[in-house]
């Protein structure tokens, strides 16, 4: 597995942040830092998100900061050349996998379906975004349809929150869980960056207890 994969498994739950001023990028990583969940997968949905890459990676070089939402591949340019150092995407275009793959990238599209999860293992990924998760079937539905596929583990994101992102975790094909519960839209847009923080580190404990990370 590649290496920065191998850390987000570490850290066990991704971040996944939407900022519409990239001047709340600073202070929300730091938030996050402090929280113990030194990752972001920021959503390239708003036109602040690439400026927000930037600053994360350049003030917080500890963090890992990956892009979300990517559909295109002038979209996986602009988010490197920013910082990120891995790439998040709704669904599984193969095109844009492959460009991911050409520039060494690592990479967790979309699935839902067998037949999506096969794809990706022939695009040559062992790690698939599960999505979304709670809509999808959640836990039962990645427990039904990871058995024929060992060589496969799952990041699911959607709907996940503090109370059932434990059992997630638990599962040992669960790589790590994206979530947005502790960075909330208007949560950063108040400034409620305490807050926030301290939802971090609830979330990080919760990691730490199941996983035993540190």
């Amino acid at each position: 597995m590649n290496a920065v994969l191998e850390q987000i498994g570490k850290i066990g739950i991704v971040p996944v942040v939407v900022l519409n001023d990239a001047g709340d990028a600073k202070n929300l990583a730091q938030a996050l830092v402090n929280g113990g969940l030194p990752c972001a997968e920021v959503t390239f949905r708003t036109e602040a998100a690439e400026e927000s890459i930037r600053i994360m990676s350049k003030e917080f070089p500890q963090m890992l900061v990956g892009a979300g939402t990517v559909l295109t591949t002038a979209q996986v340019d602009r988010a490197v050349a920013a910082g990120a150092k891995f790439i998040v995407s709704p669904g599984l275009n193969p095109t844009v996998v492959k460009h991911c793959l050409e520039k060494n990238i690592p990479v967790t599209p979309g699935t839902q379906t067998p037949s999506e999860m096969e794809q990706a293992m022939e695009l040559g990924l062992d790690v698939v975004k599960f999505f979304p998760a709670e809509p999808a079937g959640g836990l039962n539905m990645i427990k039904a349809v990871a058995a024929p596929y060992t060589t496969l583990s799952f990041m699911p994101t959607g709907g996940i929150n503090l109370e059932n992102v434990e059992a997630y975790l638990k599962y040992d094909r669960i790589l790590a869980c994206g979530g947005s519960w502790m960075v909330k839209g208007d949560l950063v847009s108040a400034g409620k960056f305490d807050e926030i923080e301290k939802m971090t580190r609830e979330a990080a404990e919760l990691v730490k207890k199941i996983r035993g990370n540190a």
